[in-house]
């Protein structure tokens, strides 16, 4: 049978309020308690409750993690990486996440997850690009929330990102030192703050190798950026010029449905055309050819996030502070050097 708090408070011949306080580490307890209670504890080989540690501190150990439906279904293992990253990390503070999705047009007035309406989490964690209502509606909860590969420009709050502009920056020379000039940038929902700064990182690049920028060859009018449309914007781009040697796409799932475009249309790759793409993804090494990319430490960025939204609950700050995780060139097999 289960050992309770109400067996380690009668061996230790104390109150269940008492091993409740000496569980949280309460001030109130006298180090002589402490050790009696831990030994006993230890002893019964006894694991707290979440109830028994809510007793004292009034908290629930959850933490939500919000994430729209678009993400959790077509952003291939990205967000779930991250996820998990934010799980392992949770273990170690002893929460528990809560994970829900909402829907990608989410309005003020729209139903809240059920863990914020029945006021079980103690902070929320949103990942990746939500609509402004969600944060307005959660706005009154007051609740410490992080964000993580995303950031409102119009709020502050504590986030983690991906160093985005070093990313779009470091693609893009791996292509200019490979003697490519004509390189083209494919981007999705280029008003999301990543792919907006990668694409930045693209022109920066151009403009330190003294190559001239050329909107004609960026295609950045999808609404998301996906394999199918990687795929579309391939078309438009080859429909507009047909010198290109080199395509940076803003991230893996597009630059699959670009090397689809390619393949079909009788390019080789990298022979005619390289393309780099950004995030790392598992898919990435059953292609052919293996694609090139920046890789983005995702477990990490989940890791990362925790550990912030612990340091918001344990010191009760709510300012907003940025924490950038770094990039990485994992170059294979779908660039070499340029033959025009």
């Amino acid at each position: 049978m289960a050992i309770t708090i109400k067996d380690v408070a009668k061996k230790a011949e104390v109150s269940i309020a008492t091993v409740s306080l000496v569980i949280h580490n309460h001030r109130r307890i006298s180090p002589e308690t402490k050790t009696k209670v831990n030994r006993i504890i230890k002893e019964l080989n006894y694991h707290p409750s979440r109830s028994a540690r809510g007793l004292v501190s009034q908290k629930t150990g959850n933490i939500g993690f919000i994430l729209t439906d678009d993400h959790f279904l077509r952003s291939e293992p990205f967000y779930t990486r991250i996820f998990l990253g934010t799980e392992f990390q949770a273990r170690e503070y002893e929460y528990y996440i809560l994970l829900t999705t909402i829907a990608s047009n989410f309005q003020v007035g729209d139903r809240l997850p059920r863990f914020v309406l029945e006021r079980n989490v103690d902070g929320i964690i949103i990942a990746g690009k939500v609509p402004a209502g969600i944060l307005q509606s959660l706005a009154k909860y007051n609740l410490p929330i992080a964000l993580a590969d995303y950031y409102p420009m119009d709020d502050n709050y504590p986030v983690v990102l991906i160093d985005n502009v070093s990313g779009g920056i470091t693609a893009t020379q791996h292509l200019i030192n490979l003697n490519h000039r004509n390189i083209a940038f494919i981007g999705g929902d280029i008003d999301h703050p990543s792919i907006s700064d990668r694409f930045q990182g693209y022109k920066n690049a151009l403009e330190k190798s003294l190559i001239n920028f050329n909107p004609n060859i960026c295609i950045t009018d999808a609404d998301y950026p996906n394999r199918e449309n990687g795929f579309l914007s391939a078309k438009k781009l080859f429909e507009r010029s047909s010198a290109i040697t080199g395509i940076f796409a803003c991230n893996d799932a597009m630059a699959i449905g670009v090397m689809q475009y390619l393949k079909e249309k009788g390019f080789r790759i990298p022979e005619d055309i390289s393309i780099i793409g950004f995030d790392d993804v598992e898919a990435d090494l059953s292609l052919d050819p293996p694609l090139t990319t920046i890789r983005v430490p995702k477990t990490e960025l989940g890791i990362e996030v925790m550990r912030l939204m612990s340091d918001m609950l344990q010191n009760k700050f709510t300012s907003p502070k940025k924490i950038l995780v770094p990039i990485e060139l994992v170059e294979r097999k779908s660039t070499a050097r340029a033959n025009k």
